[in-house]
């Protein structure tokens, strides 16, 4: 038994394209260098599934999340936007936990940056783009390769 982890851009129409991780590394640490003509100019859709493997064959999803990805207009990713999206989503979940054990806990303002900054980034697929999104993790479904 094993874990894998895939990723998917979901484009515009839908389409999944799996992207690989080291692919998405070399995006992230050099954008300039690694660019995605396809999705010059938008905002990706992106969902990480990790799945079971068992003699090196998926068998379940263990766990989905959904990103949103910016490229500007010549392909490049915005690692930037990607990564304060990602702490504010860390900061969206521990900063309940923290609050309700510290004394200013039952304090009226609450400061919601973080959960907007995160919300930005993102999204919830339909039932039919999550059904895709599991099938392709699993092998059951065609997608086209980044």
């Amino acid at each position: 038994m094993g874990f894998s982890s895939r990723t998917f851009l979901v484009a515009a129409d839908d389409t999944l394209w799996r992207l690989s991780t080291s692919k998405f590394d070399r995006m992230l640490r050099d954008p300039a260098s690694h660019r995605l003509s396809a999705f010059a100019g938008q905002r990706a859709r992106m969902a990480n599934v990790v799945v079971e493997l068992v003699a090196s064959e998926p068998v379940r999803v263990l766990r989905t999340t959904y990103s949103v990805l910016a490229f500007d207009a010549d392909g490049r990713l915005d690692p930037g936007r990607f990564e304060k999206q990602q702490f504010a989503l860390a900061e969206s979940v521990v900063a309940p936990v923290i609050a309700s054990s510290s004394d200013e806990s039952n304090q009226p303002v609450v400061v919601a940056t973080a959960r907007f900054i995160a919300q930005g980034g993102h999204w919830i697929p339909s039932p039919a783009v999550a059904r895709a999104i599991e099938e392709a993790a699993l092998g059951q479904r065609q997608y086209a390769r980044l």
